[in-house]
């Protein structure tokens, strides 16, 4: 293995191990906000946290604004803004659990979107990997138990939506990152997760006379901490070692680390907050990580070299 597909995976690592632990702040902060005024905030500290090295001249946008914003908009809508507005309704229809299953099929919606749009072939025995990764999720939730309610077909739907959102980012995201500034990529989705989400949030609480209510969780401290791991480290930087991992790896194989976010916050669960470790949490953990080894080490199907543009 070379040094760039080394850094690669450390990175792909790096975010899912953010991502796994963000659970534990988004409890956190869900006790001072809605869900819709946590995703305003959290992208507010995100766009500050790029906004002042780029004021103060020490990060510089490597972008063509005419040729490159038109493709890189559709991305930002895809991640951040559908991606987490569909979850975020999704959820206040659904129970967690019957989310997990459904969000667990980011994978494979990534890995038949990669191989219509970027050509990317996938073996008889990288897609059993998956297909594995993939049940080891499923397995945990349903074990779990479902929490089916009247409207779960309506959430089912959003959370759908939400893991349809991500494989298309994934998928866009692949081609622009190969070409594009990395980190000019990542300010240009912070950028439009914050005027979306802020618009939303502030609009709504303009409209219904409440918003004193937006501005009140930000006197709570653990609320900020919270944000602030939410905005600065789930976001700002999670989407570039995302971004650096899509450079570099193929979309299909990046997105099987979506599930092993679950088993780590499954594992932050258990020795953080007391959570009781169940047999089929270690049956279930071991399938994803197996799956995730498998796919992205089992020997893939061979292909006619092409040439790869130089990653930036």
């Amino acid at each position: 293995m070379n040094a760039e597909l080394k850094k690669a995976y450390l990175a792909a690592l790096g975010y899912t191990l953010i991502i796994g632990l963000s659970f534990l702040f988004v409890k956190i902060a869900l006790r001072s906000a809605e869900p819709l005024d946590i995703l305003a905030h959290r992208f507010t500290f995100s766009f500050l946290a790029v906004l002042i090295p780029l004021l103060s001249g020490h990060l510089r946008l490597r972008i063509d604004w005419r040729r490159d914003l038109p493709a890189l908009l559709p991305l930002a809508l895809f991640y951040p803004v559908l991606f987490f507005a569909f979850q975020v309704f999704g959820l206040v229809h659904t129970s967690t659990s019957e989310a997990g299953i459904i969000q667990a099929t980011i994978p494979i919606l990534t890995m038949i979107l990669a191989a219509i749009f970027l050509g990317e072939r996938t073996g008889g025995w990288q897609l059993a990997a998956s297909l594995l990764s993939v049940a080891g999720v499923i397995f945990i939730f349903a074990m779990k138990g479902l929490e089916l309610s009247g409207d779960a077909l309506l959430g089912g739907v959003f959370i759908l939506l939400s893991a349809l959102s991500f494989a298309l980012y994934s998928v866009g995201a692949r081609r622009a990152c190969q070409r594009m500034d990395v980190l000019s990529v990542t300010c240009v989705m912070i950028g439009v997760g914050f005027i979306a989400f802020n618009a939303v949030a502030l609009g709504r609480h303009t409209l219904s006379g409440s918003l004193p209510v937006y501005f009140a969780p930000l006197s709570d401290w653990h609320f900020v901490a919270a944000v602030l791991y939410l905005g600065v480290l789930s976001s700002l930087v999670t989407s570039y070692l995302s971004n650096y991992t899509l450079a570099r790896l193929e979309a299909s194989k990046n997105s099987m680390f979506a599930n092993l976010a679950t088993l780590i916050t499954i594992v932050a669960g258990v020795l953080v907050l007391g959570e009781k470790l169940e047999w089929y949490h270690l049956a279930g953990g071991a399938a994803i990580i197996a799956g995730v080894i498998g796919r992205n080490f089992l020997p893939a199907p061979k292909r006619a070299s092409t040439h790869n543009p130089p990653h930036k």
